[in-house]
């Protein structure tokens, strides 16, 4: 079993690409390291997607080594370029330090920060610079040719790319800069789409300071297809229990593709590599049982054991023809709603299930939506309140989709 913190990760598959690999190894086996990654608050929760961040953190924060969790406060107010066809939203400081106020909640429940284990700042620095000193005492060290080849604008030339978010890859390489004058900060990480951005940062302390500094990427939560992880019927798949229920949250782990199955149990679990690589032998129904444990795993990470067996239960009730409303995400409907009847498709609207009505038209036609465990035939179909039983619909999209409609 890996110990050396570069080698756990390494192991369980978090590492994209790493500057100085060798060097970087031997380091992180060998003493303390204060680490950094960033975090810009484009909403009020954390997502699936940073969950593998933060896995990544606590095995390193286990390793011994220490963390600073940099929230965006100055860079939030640019908004990153990478891995975007357009330019992001501009957010106000109020919106900005709501969202900040929320992820701090968050972080808090993945990560030690008591007794210097970890470090919680925000790169506030950014919004008193000079600009004219800026770019006159930094500015000089980056190749504007070098920007343009960078992955992280390349998407963005053909259909405009401002000066605004071309400043992003500065303010991000002197975040590093000035972690390391005030906390002796040597390593940055971030997810595989941050390596141009990182690799500013690298040379930049080097530059200024003489350093030799370190990048690591992590790969980045995709499907068996390559696209990202993390989206729902209602969109993203959050951390916060009340964007996204303990339900909702361990179904979509307990549905996830049988190709990824043993990949998010190295990522997203604490579970050993050892006890991993058995369940990798599983086949059929016991890959199923692999299934239960990863969303029971993850969902005991996020939202306590409590909910994790909650939601457990509930699902194994269903799968099995029971029905345990008591943990199934709800949403109410009320008398009014239903003083002429609702339509099917507006219903599915209105519990979030569908991304268009086209699509539940589609899933309609084939038989793939049911209300009390009774097959829809068409979309026209009218829902009273005579469907309710005892004050409750129960409302199947697909197979393995559960929700209820609760009549107030």
């Amino acid at each position: 079993m890996a110990t050396n913190a570069f080698d756990v990760l390494m192991e369980r598959g978090f590492i994209s690409q790493c500057t100085h690999e060798e060097e970087l190894r031997e380091l992180l086996g060998k003493e303390q390291v204060t680490f950094y990654m960033g975090y810009d608050p484009t909403a009020d929760s954390l997502t699936a997607g940073h969950l593998l961040t933060l896995m990544a953190h606590a095995h390193m924060q286990k390793a011994g080594h220490r963390l600073i969790t940099l929230m965006g406060t100055g860079t939030g107010m640019i908004g990153d370029p990478s891995d975007r066809t357009e330019m992001r939203g501009v957010m106000t400081r109020e919106t900005i330090a709501h969202n900040i106020a929320a992820f701090k909640k968050q972080f808090e429940r993945f990560i030690k920060y008591d007794d210097g284990k970890a470090i919680m700042d925000e790169n506030d620095w950014l919004l008193d610079l000079s600009l004219v000193s800026f770019m006159r005492d930094y500015g000089v060290h980056f190749s504007v040719n070098k920007m343009l080849s960078a992955e992280c604008y390349k998407s963005r030339l053909e259909d405009g790319l401002t000066a605004f978010e071309f400043t992003y890859m500065l303010m991000q390489a002197y975040d590093f800069l000035e972690l390391y004058r005030r906390y002796g900060c040597r390593l940055q990480l971030g997810g595989s789409d941050q390596w141009s951005n990182i690799i500013a940062g690298v040379e930049l302390l080097r530059k200024t300071e003489g350093v030799q500094a370190y990048g690591l990427t992590l790969n980045l939560l995709t499907t068996g297809s390559g696209q990202k992880m993390g989206k729902t019927a209602k969109g993203a798949l959050w951390l916060n229990a009340e964007k996204t229920s303990p339900y909702e949250f361990y179904q979509y782990w307990r549905n996830v593709e049988d190709s990824t199955v043993i990949r998010n149990l190295k990522l997203l679990t604490f579970l050993s590599i050892e006890e991993i690589n058995e369940m990798a032998k599983w086949q059929g129904a016991e890959l199923n049982r692999a299934k239960d444990i990863l969303a029971f795993e993850i969902t005991k990470i996020v939202h306590g054991e409590e909910e994790a067996t909650k939601s457990q239960t509930a699902a194994k009730a269903l799968f099995a023809g029971g029905g345990d409303l008591e943990n199934m995400p709800t949403t109410d409907i009320t008398r009014a709603d239903l003083s002429d009847g609702i339509n099917i498709i507006v219903l599915l609207e209105k519990l979030n299930l569908l991304p268009s009505r086209g699509e539940g038209r589609r899933l309609i036609a084939q038989g793939g939506v049911k209300i009390n465990d009774e097959k829809v035939n068409s979309h026209e179909h009218i829902i009273k309140e005579s469907d309710f039983k005892d004050g409750y619909i129960l409302v199947q999209k697909g197979k393995k989709i559960y929700h209820r409609g609760r009549l107030v």
